[in-house]
């Protein structure tokens, strides 16, 4: 039977919502992360996103790998200016207009 949100007491609205917000805390729980052998012989790491992997073959992770420190700095250096899931970007607007 569907919950007829019209025909609710205030008490099973306050359980609904509670259901709903649990519901929704777990679907925005971060997923541990899976790594397999893609089509292609490419490394795939699933869990960063609800939808695709991301691919790539195994001398680009050593490379990105190799990078990580200086992804690290420039996302603190940059932190206010990112999006985040919870904050969209916003571009900076040119000096001269």
């Amino acid at each position: 039977m569907a919950f007829d949100i019209n025909k609710a007491t205030p008490e099973q609205l306050k359980a609904r919502l509670a259901e709903m917000e649990a519901q929704l805390a777990e679907a925005n729980k971060p997923r541990a992360l899976k790594c397999k052998i893609g089509e292609k012989g490419g490394v795939s790491v699933s869990g960063l996103n609800a939808r695709f992997p991301v691919t790539l073959y195994a001398e680009q992770w050593e490379r990105l790998l190799e990078y990580a420190p200086q992804i690290k700095a420039f996302i603190r250096d940059n932190r206010a200016q990112l999006a985040t899931k919870g904050k969209p970007y916003v571009a900076p607007v040119p000096a001269n207009q």
